[in-house]
């Protein structure tokens, strides 16, 4: 898996991390970086429209990890995990529906869970 290194801002807190670049979705994102996105919170999750055309990959997945970026083809929308969702058994992060997980950011979960419900996040090369 190649991985391109990226900083992830969310309400003035910086995360970094990596997007995976072997992946036609997040070799896309990547290409149109700096991007700055509206992000809804559903539970432990940052989700919001992402406009990619790519297809997702064949391995998709509901159950991800605190960290994750995903992109979720159903709402055509970027996600970062920092928890449970309302979709969650137990503590597991879990989307609505399957995704594909594109990069990973150091997140503090705890600093997320502090923010509103609507953040301005800007995703950026490192």
């Amino acid at each position: 898996m190649a991985h391109a290194e990226i900083v992830v801002e969310v309400e003035g807190l910086s995360f970094e991390g990596w997007l995976d670049d072997a992946s036609d979705i997040g070799a896309e994102l990547l290409g149109g970086l700096p991007v700055t996105l509206v992000l809804s919170r559903w539970g432990d999750e940052y989700y919001g429209p992402c406009d990619l055309t790519e297809e997702p990959a064949d391995e998709m997945t509901e159950v991800v990890q605190v960290g994750d970026l995903a992109y979720w083809p159903a709402g055509r929308a970027l996600c970062i995990f920092f928890g449970p969702t309302p979709a969650s058994h137990g503590d597991e992060p879990r989307a609505a529906s399957a995704v594909e997980v594109i990069g990973h950011v150091d997140v503090d979960p705890a600093s997320l869970r502090a923010l509103p419900d609507r953040v301005t996040t800007r995703v950026a090369h490192r």
